[in-house]
């Protein structure tokens, strides 16, 4: 029978100490052999359609994640794109509500209309800051240069109040928090960092009424018979999300398909309790060395102020880690180990 353990000591065998998935995370085997199978395919001349059934194989899976019907998913290609899909629905002069620092992808969309009202506050009082007029209130789940992770049930309590929308980017949580995209108007994800993706792929969950957006990216796959759409304006768009799709990377849907199926495998709560295990490990071994990490309770991300330096040094040890505006940033997954914690704190001893 296999158990957490050998599942993913059968994908990985990483070379180093990999703890940078807040960056990008590993392949998994039967990624990378998938997706040798569809460079195969196409260096061979053959059909390419099960590459796009692996793009609606990829989108079923990530809905079974996020908790939505499939039909609710768009694929795309990056954060920024399907952020500045959200962008466009808004009327001039709308308030969009953000928290300070975070991620450039979910901020700058809005930034570039030149006639929104973007306002940001401390995440710690995002929730408090929502008012009336505020339109759309855009956050990172978990912030990506120090792991804290968004009081979402506060914000989504203070948007409901103020009828203002709320537009949540996961993509530093996915796949080892608990993901609840129905609670939300819009979610957002990439998949090449927790999921274990090839790079090029991103989804959009919309409500079911599509939640006034526009497809002002669409292509021919995002009409309701992409074959017949592929000359002139597009007649019928798709009546479900895949409105919004953008024309997809065939290659990362080849291999993606198959990192989340291992993702599903193994249990997002099995991922959860696994990655904060090595994390709270982690945090303890720092304050035994006179260190004090950014406080991120129940995150996977651990930042250390005053430690970015140390990051070219720990790379020559063999030690992948990120270095934040002079944080030292560590991030925990399914195939980090106790011994990889060990290491890093081994390496961080003076």
């Amino acid at each position: 029978m296999e158990t957490f353990e050998s599942l993913v000591r059968a994908e990985f065998a990483p070379k180093n100490t990999y703890l940078n998935t807040a960056s990008s995370g590993l392949l998994p085997a039967r990624t990378v052999a998938a997706l040798a199978r569809a460079a195969l395919l196409r260096a061979e001349g053959r059909a390419l359609d099960p590459l796009f059934d692996d793009v609606e194989a990829a989108r079923a899976a990530f809905a079974r994640l996020a908790g939505v019907p499939a039909g609710r998913v768009a694929a795309g290609a990056s954060v920024a794109a399907h952020t500045g899909v959200v962008a466009a629905s808004l009327p001039p002069g709308a308030e969009v509500l953000t928290a300070e620092d975070d991620f450039t992808s979910v901020l700058n969309p809005f930034h570039v209309r030149g006639d929104l009202k973007v306002r940001a506050v401390p995440l710690e009082r995002l929730a408090e800051s929502v008012r009336p007029g505020t339109a759309l209130v855009a956050v990172s789940a978990v912030q990506s240069a120090d792991g804290r992770i968004a009081d979402l049930p506060a914000l989504r309590e203070a948007a409901r109040d103020h009828g203002a929308r709320t537009y949540v980017d996961f993509s530093q949580a996915a796949g080892w928090l608990p993901m609840e995209a129905d609670t939300y108007d819009f979610t957002v994800c990439t998949t090449f960092k927790w999921l274990l993706g090839p790079h090029g792929a991103a989804f959009l969950v919309v409500p079911e009424d599509f939640g006034g957006l526009t497809p002002v990216l669409a292509g021919w796959t995002a009409g309701e018979n992409p074959w017949d759409s592929c000359y002139g304006p597009v007649t019928e768009l798709a009546g479900s999300a895949r409105r919004f799709d953008l024309t997809p990377a065939l290659f990362t849907y080849a291999g993606l398909r198959h990192s989340l199926a291992l993702v599903e495998e193994l249990g997002v709560a099995a991922v959860h309790a696994h990655d904060l295990a090595l994390a709270d490990r982690f945090r303890a071994g720092l304050a035994a060395l006179g260190h004090e990490p950014v406080p991120a309770p129940g995150s996977a991300i651990v930042s250390v102020p005053g430690l970015g330096a140390r990051q070219p040094e720990l790379s020559a040890a063999g030690i992948q880690v990120s270095d934040r505006a002079g944080h030292l940033r560590v991030a925990f997954h399914l195939y980090n180990t106790a011994a990889d914690v060990d290491r890093v704190l081994d390496a961080l001893s003076p």
